[in-house]
């Protein structure tokens, strides 16, 4: 009888749980506040993990999670880790909406060195609302990295040589006074330019994770 018991009566496997957001896998769900701190695009909402990127740089590998919703927008989050871990939402903009914010004369400057442009917010559009700020500053100017459609904690990245290094991109990015609001552009190899709004918010806006099914 005992045997047929070992048999039949395995344990089952403890359900997955996720402590932090460095936990997140691909399939995921997060809830978020409804907190009006939030834009619209973020509060109260759910996402769900369905892809995990690697951004690799000379000192620092970062984790993207792309967050799929009912909104037509993609976010991207990240960790912005100090003193303090922050998280980082980053949303990314068309050129219409880069023309209604700023000047493009003055937001061409954050290409050209020295690098210490300083933009000022024309106006706000629907899309944009809450995720902008009046005025920004450079800090990060030309920073060359790569980016990988990999998990680097449990994939290796190649070596920065070769045809699997990933994309080479420059990184330039401007942050408003209270360092909770920024800019960040990327500009490719082709000269493809991607422009993101980002938001930096504390770890609590996430109320719930859980694995996805």
């Amino acid at each position: 009888m005992s045997l047929f018991k070992n048999i039949f009566s395995k344990d089952k496997p403890a359900p997955r749980k996720i402590n932090q957001v460095n936990d997140l896998n691909t399939g995921d769900i997060i809830q978020l506040t409804d907190s009006f701190a939030l834009p619209e695009i973020l509060r109260g909402q759910q996402f769900e993990v369905t892809a995990i990127n690697s951004y690799e740089f000379e000192h620092q590998t970062e984790t993207e999670w792309v967050l799929t919703g009912s909104s037509d927008h993609q976010v991207f989050l990240s960790l912005d880790i100090d003193d303090v871990v922050y998280l980082k939402f980053a949303m990314k903009i068309e050129h219409t909406d880069v023309e209604t914010l700023f000047d493009l004369d003055q937001f061409s400057l954050l290409f050209e060195e020295p690098g210490n442009a300083a933009l000022d917010r024309i106006a706000d559009n629907d899309n944009t609302s809450q995720w902008s700020d009046q005025q920004y500053q450079q800090r990060i100017f030309a920073q060359i990295g790569y980016f990988h459609r990999k998990d680097h904690r449990s994939e290796s990245l190649s070596p920065f040589e070769g045809k699997e290094a990933g994309e080479q991109l420059e990184r330039y990015q401007l942050l408003n006074q209270d360092e909770d609001k920024g800019i960040e552009a990327e500009v490719w190899t082709d000269g493809d330019t991607d422009i993101f709004l980002t938001l930096y918010r504390p770890t609590t806006d996430i109320v719930d994770m859980y694995p996805g099914s």
